[in-house]
């Protein structure tokens, strides 16, 4: 009788050893079927374990365990799905099937694609791959382009679910959004922060340059999918003029703007000779390191006429925007976020860890493959963020933003 690779499918490995040299030769030709007969032995080792031998009177567990035909099933070995046959077993004290313990740890070979795609993702190239991650698969001797197949699956499936997630759930109470050359191209990034401290990368576009139009786009599909503001937001950006007027023409009279501090410094300092720079630089921390918004304002008010006999270009940036960067002291919250809110340090951080994702990407190809990446180390590096210092007193700025957005819809109003 000839044997057929698809005979081989029912069989055991015992089977295979008692079969002639031509039997064995054909099924090592074919080594899937070798996987799917150990598979069965496996398989069938527990279910002897609960109803005994097939056909046997002798029963252990007092025959409360019976065998109950099977189900298809599957297998992911490599980047191939092996379709299995797994063996039902039926408790008759529950009254239902019993779940196989070593077929769910047969299921979790499937986490080998995860596995792979954090460690691409990470900075592996696939080159590296069978010298780096060959012991992490335990040898299962995946070649590179099925690394590469398998990453770019799973990363299209993270970006569709960055872009997609619901945002109605969190309740947010700071925005920020900053622009960064990631992929050799200018990216920019909207990151939340919750009532609870959570920092949730909500959303980014690829821009040439930081311009109002895309950027409001992107806040809209933000908004869309659950981001609510009406209760008051801060919003934390470094002054980029088309950054200011997207988020101003969006939230409207529900935003309150909080300019990064250390920005509008190296702006300032960056009008100075390197000899009175440092001088300059030790009075504006401290003024902004001020516990009052009066005690603040007074310190960068008497910098900003000593730098008008310096520099008068160096006084007019000082000058431009100085209440917005002054935004918590005037809402009383320096003492607990004076060193989180008051700078772009938070999503500057993200960019950074993002970089680090990014940087062994040696050719971009393609946008596509750009918001790929990014969307991936985005979620990637989500899960690993700490919580925002003093958390606990978010609630407090939610009711001082909240008083705020009051006295900035009754102006609008024409209500003193």
């Amino acid at each position: 009788m000839k044997v057929t690779p698809s005979g081989f499918d029912s069989k055991k490995i015992s089977w295979l050893l008692e079969q002639d040299l031509e039997v064995k030769l054909i099924a090592m030709q074919h080594h899937l079927h070798i996987v799917r007969m150990l598979i069965n032995d496996i398989l069938e080792d527990e279910v002897k374990q609960y109803s005994g031998t097939r056909y046997s009177h002798t029963k252990p567990h007092e025959g409360r365990y019976s065998r109950w035909g099977s189900n298809p099933g599957s297998v992911k070995i490599g980047d191939q799905r092996l379709r299995i046959k797994v063996p039902r077993l039926f408790d008759r004290l529950k009254k239902r099937n019993k779940s196989l313990n070593s077929y769910e740890k047969l299921r979790q070979l499937q986490s080998v694609d995860d596995r792979i795609f954090k460690a691409v993702l990470l900075g592996l190239s696939t080159r590296n791959y069978d010298q780096v991650v060959g012991n992490l698969m335990d040898s299962f001797g995946f070649s590179a382009s099925s690394v590469s197949r398998e990453f770019i699956e799973k990363s299209k499936q993270h970006l569709y679910e960055f872009e997609n997630r619901d945002l109605s759930a969190y309740e947010f109470v700071a925005l920020f959004i900053d622009g960064k050359s990631l992929a050799k191209e200018q990216i920019i990034i909207a990151l939340g922060i919750t009532l609870t401290g959570e920092k949730i990368p909500l959303g980014f576009i690829q821009s040439s340059t930081e311009n109002a139009r895309s950027i409001k786009e992107m806040l809209g599909t933000i908004i869309t999918r659950g981001f609510a503001y009406e209760q008051g937001l801060l919003c934390v950006i470094d002054g980029a003029k088309g950054i200011y007027k997207a988020v101003k023409e969006t939230f409207e009279k529900y935003v309150v703007i909080q300019r990064c501090q250390w920005h509008k410094r190296e702006n300032v300092l960056s009008y100075l000779p390197e000899s009175k720079q440092e001088h300059y630089k030790r009075r504006i921390n401290k003024a902004y390191n001020e516990e009052t918004y009066e005690e603040a304002k007074s310190s960068l008010i008497t910098i900003i006429q000593d730098l008008k006999t310096d520099n008068l270009s160096a006084a007019r940036s000082l000058e431009e925007g100085l209440e917005e960067t002054l935004t918590l002291h005037r809402l009383g919250l320096t003492e607990y976020f004076q060193k989180s809110f008051s700078t772009t340090n938070v999503i500057e951080n993200l960019n950074s860890q993002i970089e680090k994702y990014l940087r062994n990407v040696k050719y971009w190809k393609t946008s596509e493959q750009r918001y790929r990446w990014v969307g991936s180390a985005l979620l990637e590096i989500e899960r690993r963020m700490r919580r925002v210092k003093n958390y606990k007193k978010l609630p407090l700025m939610q009711q001082r933003l909240q008083e705020e957005v009051q006295k900035q819809l009754k102006t609008m109003r024409g209500v003193a």
